[in-house]
Parts: C-alpha cells; sequence; structure tokens
C-alpha cells in the first residue's frame, strides 16, 4: 500500500533534505530511513531548539538504496553525486 502523507515539494526545504540526508548517512555509516530537521525559523528569533521536524526516508527501488550505501564509504562527494543522480526516487515523508 503506497504512502498516502504529503511528501515534501518545496524545493529549498528539499535541498536541505537531502544535504542532511546526505549528513546522516555518513555519521551513522548505513543509509537512514528517518531523519530530523532544525527548526527553519531561526532567523525570527527565539526558537525552541528542542522541537525538531521528523522525516520518513522513501527510497523506491532496493537497487537504487544499494547504491547509496556503496557510496558511503567513498566520502561526501561521491554520496552527494548519487543522491544528485537518484533524487527522483528519493522523497521525505514529513511525520
Amino acid at each position: 500500500m503506497a504512502d498516502e502523507r504529503p511528501r515534501e515539494a518545496d524545493p529549498e526545504k528539499l535541498a536541505l533534505l537531502y544535504e542532511r540526508f546526505k549528513d546522516v548517512c555518513l555519521v551513522e555509516k548505513e543509509v537512514w530511513k528517518e531523519i530530523y530537521m532544525p527548526p527553519s525559523q531561526a532567523s525570527q528569533g527565539a526558537v525552541m531548539t528542542n522541537v525538531q521536524e521528523r522525516y520518513d526516508v522513501i527510497i523506491e527501488d532496493e537497487d537504487i538504496e544499494d547504491t547509496l550505501d556503496a557510496n558511503i564509504p567513498l566520502g561526501g562527494k561521491s554520496l552527494a553525486a548519487a543522491i544528485q543522480e537518484y533524487k527522483s526516487h528519493i522523497t521525505f515523508v514529513k511525520k
């Protein structure tokens, strides 16, 4: 059954999510299925730093997930290139 929750579509937020996804995968040394984003209103004064947006990471094809996983040990540039190549198959769904 397909996930009926709305997928993130804002280009600015997507750029941040792809970057965060890359960083989390590099730290955890595996493809991560959930990521957290700090609040985006930091420039608007006081922000509760313990409140984060949670996203499920959905990768549509197991082969793409394997490719991303294989690029993790090669470093940030390699993983970023793989994410860029397959970003149409990686979606983020806000929890």
